[in-house]
């Protein structure tokens, strides 16, 4: 298979040696709207298949899948809490080797929400949302088992229902891989 990536770089290879890794991350996440303030605890599911494409000058592209159980505590005067699952590829542009191997990640997933509506004055319209979310991170540890990293992410239900005022998110997040 490394000869056909090497003819066509575009190709996705497998790294022999890795196998699957699967890892557990716990993020904390602040969106700020107006009046109404949301903060949330992320608990995700992550499953690297070692994919990787385009090496250019010791960094490459991956793509991660992960699966994601969040509660959201709201000052809003309609729902204190509201629960949000989903599911998320990743895309990420990452440094191929070394003790530190930072990385730039991206993706575009969907959520479902228990509850649309923040407060009396605030309302995401519908149950069903699009996440969509840019960071940076890192991995390092002997194995490159620790992963710590920063997030934007926005939700939006793409104005399938009106209004669709969306709710950004400022996120920091850790991850444990398994082997």
């Amino acid at each position: 298979m490394s000869t056909l990536a090497v003819t066509f770089p575009l190709a996705a290879q497998a790294d022999d040696d890795a196998g699957n890794t699967f890892g557990a991350q716990l993020a904390v996440g602040h969106a700020d709207h107006h009046s109404d303030k949301v903060d949330k605890v992320d608990l995700g599911l992550v499953w690297d298949p070692h994919l990787t494409w385009w090496p250019i000058g010791g960094w490459h592209f991956g793509l991660v899948g992960e699966a994601h159980a969040v509660y959201w505590h709201t000052n809003g005067n309609v729902n204190s809490s509201i629960e949000e699952f989903g599911a998320t590829p990743v895309l990420r542009f990452e440094k191929s080797s070394g003790a530190i191997r930072p990385y730039f990640e991206a993706g575009v997933g969907v959520r479902l929400l228990t509850h649309a509506r923040i407060s009396s004055s605030y309302t995401l319209s519908s149950a069903y949302q699009f996440a969509d979310m840019v960071g940076v991170g890192a991995k390092f540890g002997s194995h490159q088992q620790y992963q710590v990293g920063y997030r934007f992410q926005h939700l939006s239900n793409a104005s399938i229902k009106r209004p669709n005022p969306g709710i950004d998110f400022q996120q920091v997040y850790v991850q444990y891989n398994f082997k």
